[in-house]
């Protein structure tokens, strides 16, 4: 699926929410896109627990387990939350989700590997950040 529209954002989006959007359109670009787009059009879908519940519910309706070992993953996911409202913010309101979303990822953050400059591996993969928030070990988060 081509995001260089804000409907396009919306149908991605919107099939998250379903739980119908093919596993295979879940890319890095796809999490930020729908992180956009939730963080404009449902913000109370996007608390720590909610989108906790959100992406596990897509996870298990793909076919993805949620484990120790793969699945739904917690500080990447509020760390990727953060990084996509730092970005909403910097944009007025009307700013196209699409150019918000192409500058993140002409950004650090565009970069699939992008955590590893403030977590070590052995940190970000553990089975704690897995589950819960861990904080990053090798430098703050910038936002």
């Amino acid at each position: 699926m081509a995001l260089s529209d804000d409907l396009h954002i919306e149908r991605l989006a919107t099939g998250l929410l379903a739980r119908t959007l093919p596993k295979a359109e879940w890319t890095h670009e796809a999490h930020f896109a729908a992180a956009l787009w939730l963080l404009r059009h449902r913000p109370d879908l996007t608390r720590a627990d909610e989108i906790r519940r959100l992406i596990s519910g897509y996870n298990e309706a793909t076919g993805t387990a949620n484990t120790d070992k793969g699945g739904y993953h917690h500080s990447i996911t509020l760390a990727s939350m953060r990084a996509a409202r730092h970005h909403l913010a910097s944009h007025g309101p009307e700013a196209p989700l699409h150019e918000v979303l192409r500058l993140l990822m002409a950004s650090p953050q565009g970069h699939p590997g992008w955590l590893a400059a403030f977590w070590r591996e052995e940190a970000l993969f553990s089975v704690a950040a897995r589950r819960t928030w861990v904080e990053p070990d090798l430098a703050p988060l910038p936002f």
